[in-house]
């Protein structure tokens, strides 16, 4: 790439954090594979990512131990097929539509009580007071963990994926603390759930069998770890992106009032647009030429799937928000045999918060004088002060 056409990847700018789709777009039409920075191989158009992510066999998902803290592979996230296979066959059915439907009634009455809670306000800080207590509770219900933990879960759940510090060292110190205190936690934990079994996903997971055999302490804390830190920020990071996005465009707030069946294209298609999840890495188990660019044999490439998501080869004029639009095959899910565990569970979740505060809260805006603020990297609302009008 020349200078001219250098792409700003620094996700740490906040203006790149607050609009990366021009980012995304570019890397996407000008290195859809290749080095867009020196030392960082990547692909982000949308047919090579999908072919990387349905490829298992030349890009493994079996990460180096401790990239976010963690002993061992996180289970079924850092392991490939055959051996992920049984894991996901053990686990897929706790997340399957019909069981997470019958969550239904009772994300609604959580919903509408923690709307109700600031909707005569006229104001609120919408991370805060919703995007987080909202599918964290949900969470937690359905994962059979304490509610009254829940600040001590953020607090570790931030510590490993958004760590802080001045240097590398800090960042490490501050991510192995946290992951040592989430260890911790579910070491104790899981003991207890042996001995006093419920209804809920941490007993089935201690009594649960694989091939005729309980499964291991070690890989209970490697699922009950990854769990946690996606339970508790990927439907929070959707859900404030989402509400921003229909705040400062009153005309698609307006259009999902106007015509409420056009809800679940528009979760889709918000989920398509912001892409909380921007990017996932892989490593090469061979040396393989993909694009025209050589991608070698141990060293690890990033697939940039918000890039994919705002490539035209995933769909027409993907650059424009368009809740009318059909087949929709976004990945911000991902894809292929790691396509998300938990998407019954986000979809629904996104759904009955968007339905709940339209029927409350059905114009409302950003606090004038007052900017969004989005984290970096990893995409989510941090700051986001909205006003309700009549």
């Amino acid at each position: 790439m020349s200078e001219s056409e250098e792409i700003n990847l620094n996700f740490f700018d906040p203006a790149v954090a607050a609009d990366p789709q021009k980012t995304w777009r570019a890397l996407a039409t000008q290195c859809p594979v290749g080095e867009p920075v020196p030392g960082m191989s990547a692909i982000s158009s949308y047919e090579d990512v999908m072919f990387a992510l349905r490829n298992p066999q030349i890009f493994s998902s079996q990460m180096p131990k401790g990239m976010i803290g963690n002993d061992r592979p996180l289970i079924p996230l850092q392991l490939d097929p055959p051996r992920q296979t049984k894991y996901r066959k053990f686990l897929d059915p706790l997340f399957s539509r019909k069981k997470m439907l019958q969550m239904e009634p009772d994300m609604r009455t959580l919903a509408g009580d923690l709307i109700d809670r600031f909707a005569s306000k006229g104001e609120c800080e919408f991370n805060k007071d919703f995007a987080i207590p909202y599918p964290c509770t949900v969470f937690l219900r359905l994962m059979g963990l304490p509610q009254e933990d829940l600040d001590h879960f953020l607090e570790i759940k931030n510590g490993i994926i958004r760590p802080s510090g001045d240097t590398e060292e800090e960042i490490t110190k501050s991510r192995d603390t946290a992951a040592k205190n989430l260890y911790a936690y579910f070491e104790k934990f899981l003991d207890e759930k042996i001995k006093n079994p419920a209804d809920d996903i941490m007993s089935y997971l201690v009594q649960a069998e694989i091939d005729g055999k309980k499964v291991p302490k070690d890989e209970l804390l490697d699922i009950s770890y990854l769990m946690l830190i996606a339970g508790l920020d990927t439907v929070t990071a959707t859900l404030g992106c989402s509400v921003s996005n229909l705040a400062q465009n009153p005309e698609r707030r307006q259009l999902l009032i106007d015509r409420p069946e056009l809800m679940d294209n528009a979760i889709e298609e918000l989920m398509r647009w912001e892409t909380p999840v921007v990017q996932i890495v892989r490593v090469l188990t061979q040396d393989y030429v993909l694009g025209g660019y050589e991608l070698k044999k141990g060293n690890m490439v990033t697939l940039v799937l918000g890039a994919a998501n705002v490539d035209d080869k995933l769909c027409p004029h993907a650059t424009t928000v368009d809740f009318e639009r059909d087949n929709n095959r976004h990945i911000a899910f991902g894809g292929g045999a790691h396509r998300c565990l938990g998407s019954h569970l986000a979809r629904l979740e996104l759904k009955v918060a968007l339905e709940e505060l339209h029927k409350r809260i059905p114009v409302y805006a950003l606090k004038p004088g007052e900017t969004p603020i989005y984290s970096p990297a990893i995409r989510e609302v941090q700051y986001l002060p909205l006003v309700f009008g009549s």
